[in-house]
């Protein structure tokens, strides 16, 4: 593949006697992709091959902009840092969303609406009777996704989708707080209207009954809208894609995000936060030998995996991160939590921050250590930290899809293979075999 100049408008590749000059795209921050459609031209119907699409564009996208080498995330335009500073969460949505943070009058009008629609319809809690009480929180709310369509069918006509997008975001929150309280066999609590988006989920999860005397602590609410403001959207991971390419489809946005949450359940995704307080859990059982599992971390043959260290998009630390680790000293502190596995957490960061082989590998704690110790300090149970990456993920999942039904070159998603398999073979009947 040949290219020339600083700023190239074509590449050309060369196929034995072959050859095609295919466009270059330059990207608002200067990303440069070739344009690939037109390589089938080539004799023989040539694709790329590219394992896990670490190098392919699926799209074009002005949502969320990720620079791995230098640390840095923007949500159209604004850096995660101002953001998790100053922002709401419901603002974070509206921006991402459609695209421009909210006047007053537009985040009024916007968190109203989503008061108004936040109560599932009562039948909806049939099929929370349906689950067993050991149903995974992230199962249970993918199926409730999914079910929300029957009940209030995609309004596909309208270009904007603003019905299917408050619903969602609404109903969403309700469904997450239903699904924990399935799963200890608590009563419901019904939201609140008198409370905000992450004061009313608070309320939903941890009020114990409807006479329960609950009052939502400042503290942890300020950190869960911080939390969720830095899982709002990541660009292309593997749910968002999901995302896209189920939508690709046409299908609803119901059924598209439902596939997301399914996507976003693995430990190599949205399950990691889950998976480090799992790895910090065995350790504690094996009387807290962090030096002992650092050592086998860096043993390849041992098979061990330091969980929530490192990342694949960024070479530099984590900007989540940066602000999550900060978050957690000053919860803890506010909060005074006293926790063992906590404390085996703290030993640990400290241990990869200073050891060179980390450092030398840029194995920086990532959002997912940190996530994970923040939840677990708020008295949310393992088990929802995935729920809670999901509604922290939900605005950007729709934001996903509805740029993707509204690109000019909008088309079903269809990857290519390279066929490794037999060759034609003759067919042999049952009694010659």
């Amino acid at each position: 593949m040949l290219m020339s100049g600083e700023n190239p408008t074509t590449a050309k590749i060369i196929i034995g006697d072959k050859e095609i000059e295919l466009p270059v795209i330059i990207g608002s921050e200067g990303e440069m992709a070739i344009n690939i459609k037109k390589l089938r031209a080539l004799s023989g119907g040539v694709i790329t091959y590219d394992p896990g699409y670490a190098n392919t564009g699926s799209c074009k996208s002005a949502i969320t902009f990720i620079n791995g080498e230098e640390g840095i995330l923007r949500y159209r335009g604004y850096n995660i840092e101002d953001l998790a500073k100053n922002a709401s969460f419901t603002e974070v949505m509206y921006l991402i969303i459609f695209g421009e943070l909210p006047t007053k009058s537009q985040l009024d009008e916007f968190e109203n609406e989503l008061k108004e629609n936040a109560m599932i319809h009562e039948d909806m809690k049939k099929f929370f009777e349906g689950f067993p009480a050991t149903a995974h929180p992230m199962a249970v709310l993918s199926s409730m996704i999914t079910a929300l369509s029957t009940f209030h069918p995609p309004e596909n006509e309208h270009e904007d989708h603003r019905s299917d997008i408050i619903k969602l975001l609404a109903k969403v929150k309700t469904i997450a707080a239903y699904s924990y309280k399935k799963s200890i066999g608590q009563p419901y609590i019904y939201p609140d209207p008198k409370l905000g988006y992450v004061g009313d989920f608070l309320n939903m999860m941890f009020k114990k009954s409807p006479t329960d005397d609950y009052q939502v602590n400042p503290v942890v609410e300020k950190a869960l809208n911080q939390l969720l403001i830095l899982h709002a959207d990541h660009e292309q991971n593997c749910s968002a894609s999901t995302v896209r390419m189920v939508g690709s489809s046409k299908g609803n946005m119901y059924s598209a995000i439902a596939a997301g949450v399914s996507a976003l359940w693995g430990p190599l995704h949205g399950g990691a936060n889950q998976a480090v307080i799992e790895m910090l859990e065995a350790i504690q059982k094996d009387n807290g030998d962090i030096e002992k599992y650092v050592n086998m971390a860096k043993d390849k043959s041992s098979g061990f995996r330091l969980m929530g260290f490192g990342h694949r998009v960024y070479k530099n630390f984590d900007p989540r991160a940066r602000i999550l680790k900060k978050a957690a000293d000053e919860i803890l502190a506010e909060l005074g939590v006293e926790d063992p596995l906590l404390d085996i957490a703290k030993k640990l960061e400290e241990v990869a921050l200073n050891d060179e082989y980390f450092i030398e590998r840029k194995l920086y704690p990532n959002v997912d250590f940190y996530s994970g110790i923040i939840y677990r300090a708020l008295g949310i149970p393992k088990e929802m930290f995935t729920v809670m990456f999901a509604l922290g993920r939900l605005p950007g999942w729709i934001a996903q899809w509805k740029e993707m039904r509204a690109d000019p070159e909008f088309r079903i998603h269809r990857p290519r293979q390279i066929y490794i398999g037999h060759t034609e073979r003759k067919f042999v009947p049952l009694q010659e075999r």
